[in-house]
């Protein structure tokens, strides 16, 4: 079961103004199971996005970057149960007729549609079967399709996710809502994620682009559970300026900062979900990192703690064998770090334990607790570098017995 998530109801997500959704049950690995999403935009819409690292990206994810320089996207089309990564030049081929397909049923160019993709990789797009889906997936469309998106789009995921929030620019009402999957192969960098937020606010492109960048930082790229980055993750932002609401073209201006604001605001809890339902996962834990010389790190120790399986294993068990937090501090790579002068705290709730200080164990620790702590649901890993001002965060969750189990049995 997710860590203290409750599924989103309709009623909670506000339409976009410009966004109209539709899902269908294409049969591309299962029968039976919504697995297709088209989403249609209207004209003038502006969209950006960041992709995953991985050098062996998935078909779509290159076909993406190619068709987002066009600056005129129509559509998206999402398929879960087959990743179309590690499949060459014939899942070039079938990203691109996904596009034509979809292109040719809206009356628009196959350059104006962003091709996505999760499931099982090294296996081949059934294109047959999505183009068929297809026409009952833009009969759907409709404008207060988010929920069954975010239904659709689901692998492994046990709950679906998704977040709205509405703020004024401009003296007008501004809407945004998202999505995301994702609930392992998740690292930073992205993981096997996707994630989309569309608002009907207005802003220039060339805002828009490093916006994208900067709200994955500070949210999909600041999670983590099992420390593989997978080929197909991907994070768009769509403003499709039909709110009515003035065009942002000023960086320094109060509706950016406000339209920023309230990216963030539905990016974290979205890249959160993921972690709170991480396959298996029994716990949600924040790396709290500050005190040191600059982000770059606070983030390095941050994730140094949070991929260790010892320490996952660790919290899973309730077990305050904490020197695997210590150990894992100390591999992080920061060579210069002066241990005499680390803290390192456990926190759940209104409690607050020091472990470690002075280069080992806090003289006024007891082994209770931090078992006490650690039986929590919800756990802080504070720890203090004592070098500098900057702080990073990272959320990550604890490795189960499930973990295996559902990786073992994948592709079953």
């Amino acid at each position: 079961m997710p860590v203290r998530l409750n599924p989103p109801s309709a009623s909670e997500l506000f339409p976009v103004a410009g966004v109209r959704l539709g899902v269908a049950e294409a049969g591309i690995r299962k029968a039976s199971r919504r697995d297709l999403t088209l989403i249609e935009l209207c004209q003038g819409s502006r969209v950006a996005g960041v992709f995953t690292q991985n050098r062996f990206c998935a078909a779509p994810v290159t076909v993406c970057k190619e068709h987002l320089p066009s600056g005129a996207i129509r559509a998206l089309v999402i398929n879960t149960g087959n990743a179309n990564a590690g499949t060459g030049e014939v899942g070039l081929t079938n990203a691109r007729a996904t596009c034509e397909a979809v292109a040719s049923l809206c009356g628009i160019t196959a350059a104006q549609v962003l091709p996505f993709s999760t499931g099982v990789i090294l296996e081949h797009l059934p294109v047959d079967r999505l183009t068929a889906g297809l026409p009952a997936a833009k009969a759907d469309l409709r404008a207060d399709g988010w929920l069954d998106a975010a239904h659709a789009i689901m692998t492994t995921d046990t709950v679906a996710k998704a977040a709205s929030r509405r703020i004024t620019l401009g003296g007008k009402p501004v809407s945004l809502t998202g999505i995301s999957k994702g609930a392992g192969m998740i690292k930073p960098n992205m993981a096997t994620m996707l994630g989309f937020v569309a608002t009907d606010a207005a802003i220039a492109q060339s805002l828009l682009d490093p916006l994208v960048k900067e709200v994955a930082d500070l949210s999909f790229n600041s999670i983590t559970v099992d420390g593989d980055t997978s080929t197909n993750d991907s994070f768009i932002v769509i403003a499709t300026g039909a709110s009515g609401a003035p065009e942002i073209t000023d960086a320094a201006s109060a509706d950016f900062a406000a339209l920023r604001a309230a990216l963030i605001d539905i990016a974290v809890p979205l890249a959160q979900a993921i972690v709170r339902d991480g396959e298996g996962a029994t716990k949600f834990m924040s790396i709290v990192v500050g005190g040191g010389k600059d982000r770059a790190e606070c983030r390095k120790v941050a994730y140094a703690v949070a991929h260790s399986p010892l320490v996952k294993t660790a919290f899973f068990a309730s077990d305050p064998n904490l020197g695997r937090i210590l150990a894992a501090i100390g591999y992080a790579g920061v060579d210069d770090l002066d241990v005499s002068k680390l803290r390192v705290w456990l926190a759940s709730g209104n409690e607050e334990v020091l472990v470690a200080e002075k280069g080992g164990r806090a003289a006024s620790y007891v082994e209770e607790a931090g078992a006490r702590v650690m039986k929590a649901e919800e756990i802080t890993v504070r720890i203090d570098l004592a070098r500098g001002q900057a702080d990073a965060t990272v959320w990550t969750c604890d490795f189960s017995y499930d973990y295996v189990k559902i990786n073992a049995d994948y592709r079953s």
